[in-house]
């Protein structure tokens, strides 16, 4: 089980506010192991992802919290606590890239809206140039967007953790609500010619 986690979060400030509010400061202290190692479940979720969510912090202590999106698998898994992702021609901000050159921490946070499950991972990013790494871009990006392609990111995970449902509304996208409704359509078309049948 998973519990670096914990042992990153639990700073002494957090434990003095849950001895405050629950007067008792639960799961292990102490240093992080090396790193937790992501499992089938995890994998197959980060896999089905369409959309996630990345913080950094600034040289300056401010956090930066920045949505990736894109076809369902875009954040891959290289190996059992590495993951990676292509990161494209945008606004020229580059707020995550700049940041992660004074501070390598990132904290990203995953969903699945329909399922109310969500997956919490802290790591260490590593960004490259996408000019000098050909075969990579090819790898991560489909060939109709790998022109786009800025720079990739990888991802050393050191830790991960699920949350519970509790408080997360459910959402789908447009392809969810398409398929959910379509049984629906069929029948009500079936009817329609049925009916229009009698009236003939």
């Amino acid at each position: 089980m998973p519990r670096n986690f914990q042992r990153i979060s639990s700073t002494d400030s957090v434990r003095r506010a849950q001895e405050h509010y629950y007067g008792a400061a639960p799961g292990p202290t102490g240093a992080a192991l090396e790193f937790d190692v992501l499992g089938d479940e995890e994998i197959a979720f980060i896999q089905a992802r369409d959309s996630f969510y990345m913080a950094s912090v600034s040289e300056d202590g401010w956090p930066y919290m920045q949505h990736r999106g894109g076809r369902a698998g875009f954040l891959h898994v290289m190996g059992s606590h590495t993951l990676a992702f292509a990161d494209y021609r945008g606004n020229r901000q580059l707020l995550s890239t700049g940041n992660l050159a004074s501070n390598d921490r990132v904290a990203l946070f995953l969903m699945d809206y329909p399922r109310r499950e969500r997956l919490k991972i802290l790591g260490h990013a590593k960004i490259e140039d996408a000019r000098q790494h050909g075969e990579m871009v090819t790898r991560l990006a489909g060939p109709e967007i790998q022109k786009l392609v800025e720079r990739i990111f990888f991802i050393n995970v050191v830790a991960f953790d699920w949350n519970c449902s509790q408080h997360i509304i459910p959402r789908f996208t447009a392809e969810q609500v398409r398929e959910a409704v379509a049984p629906l359509q069929q029948r009500i078309a079936e009817l329609e010619a049925a009916l229009a049948r009698k009236g003939t």
